[in-house]
């Protein structure tokens, strides 16, 4: 069920501690969506690992499901849907799915299961309620790649939904083998993006695939965007009824409305009411990709904001609020920030950091080894090439600034995100 935003900021301000303070000044009525304060997702996670007194909620968690949204299953914060939450989640982002499939396809889903991640199940509920009939193989991401491939060719599987990671592992080895499948003719990613650079290797083993977005949601936001077949890569359409996408200008916080411009994409979800998400900043920079009032109105991502609450690599969650912590305990309050990039078809995440007469190789190495420590997925992506990972000096007005406001950006994502050619899916 989902409820008109008036509703909901009201049923959020009545029952959740959160909601009350963040709203003591908005008035009951006559206010606009863009006049509601943004969530701060620093403040808004802040108690979520003790469900019992997350000031956030609207109410005990009696059933439902707990997911949690990066990090160990110890220090992760956490997510929480009803059980009607969850199903009318699965439902809509379904329908989109349901868009790229056709009657009989059999689908792998390689997505990730365990350790209160939410992929594989999500993805799982989806397919389930599709409106295309299709047939799903629950292999997770686990599969080994022999397995995998063997399994594809007995069943002839033509779908495979999966992370980007996964997939040019799988590919990677594929290659190496002198392996090609051509029974897939469908990839639906998600979790990251997938660069067109990224598909002339993936064609040499999958020579008749397509490729196309599974779609963009969270599992901390809840549903963002829909992938149809309209849809380059990147691009989606918003889920009119069940979520208020905006874009705003990432200095100001106006709302942006004009087709081309880039700005932080902020996402209101309108079935959740257990944890409410009301003007929840994603931590993605996008574009509008046609005019207001557009009905399910298309929007493309376009990288990572300068100021997100969390960073995404294939699989791997970073917090820049963390490693601030990090970069502090070794090396003092000094500036920082994290550069992606991509190299040898590669990402790679630099953190650049800016101390007064530099640095001891002591003081480094063990800042590196705190790093990998507190996210070890570092060093498994590395291991398998899927990234690279480094510190780099620099003085402090050799990093990079907000060209208006003159801000130390946190992150910056230099991968080109624009689609040069249709890819049809």
């Amino acid at each position: 069920m989902t409820l008109p935003i008036e509703h909901l900021v009201q049923y959020a301000r009545q029952n959740s501690p959160f909601y009350a303070a963040l709203y003591r000044d908005i008035p009951h009525s006559g206010w606009h969506l863009h006049e509601l304060p943004l969530i701060d997702p620093a403040q808004y996670w802040l108690q979520s690992q003790t469900l019992s007194s997350w000031p956030v909620l609207t109410g005990p968690v009696i059933e439902g499901h707990v997911f949690k949204t990066g990090g160990s299953t110890g220090d992760g914060k956490l997510s929480v849907y009803s059980r009607e939450e969850w199903c009318d989640f699965v439902h809509a982002f379904g329908q989109g799915v349901g868009t790229r499939l056709n009657p009989g396809d059999r689908v792998a889903n390689l997505f990730f299961a365990g350790d209160l991640y939410t992929s594989f199940l999500f993805i799982h509920g989806a397919l389930a309620h599709s409106p295309v009939p299709v047939c799903e193989y629950p292999f997770t991401g686990g599969v080994e790649t022999n397995a995998l491939a063997q399994a594809i060719e007995a069943h002839q599987i033509n779908v495979l939904a999966c992370v980007p990671a996964q997939l040019l592992r799988f590919a990677s080895q594929l290659l190496e083998r002198g392996q090609v499948l051509t029974s897939v003719t469908l990839v639906l990613y998600g979790g990251e993006s997938l660069f067109e650079e990224q598909l002339p290797m993936l064609a040499l083993v999958l020579p008749n695939a397509r490729y196309a977005s599974v779609g963009c949601a969270s599992v901390d936001a809840g549903l963002i965007g829909a992938s149809t077949p309209d849809c380059l890569l990147g691009e989606h359409r918003v889920f009119d009824g069940d979520a208020l996408v905006e874009i705003i200008d990432e200095i100001t916080g106006e709302p942006i409305q004009a087709v081309g411009q880039t700005g932080v994409l902020v996402v209101t979800n309108l079935q959740r009411r257990l944890m409410p998400l009301i003007r929840y900043p994603t931590g993605d920079l996008a574009i509008w990709c046609e005019a207001d009032g557009t009905e399910k109105r298309k929007f493309a991502l376009r990288g990572r904001a300068s100021q997100g609450h969390r960073v995404r690599l294939g699989t791997l969650s970073l917090f820049p609020e963390e490693i601030g912590g990090i970069v502090k305990a070794h090396l003092g309050p000094v500036p920082w920030q994290l550069l992606i990039d991509r190299v040898d078809g590669m990402d790679r995440l630099t953190l650049r950091i800016a101390p007064d007469g530099g640095v001891r190789r002591v003081v480094e190495e063990g800042l590196y080894a705190a790093l990998l420590e507190k996210y070890p997925t570092i060093s498994t992506l590395s291991q398998r090439n899927l990234l690279r990972f480094g510190i780099a000096c620099h003085t402090a007005d050799s990093l990079t600034f907000h060209p208006r406001s003159g801000k130390l950006l946190r992150v910056v994502d230099e991968r080109s995100y624009v689609v040069q050619a249709e890819l049809p899916a």
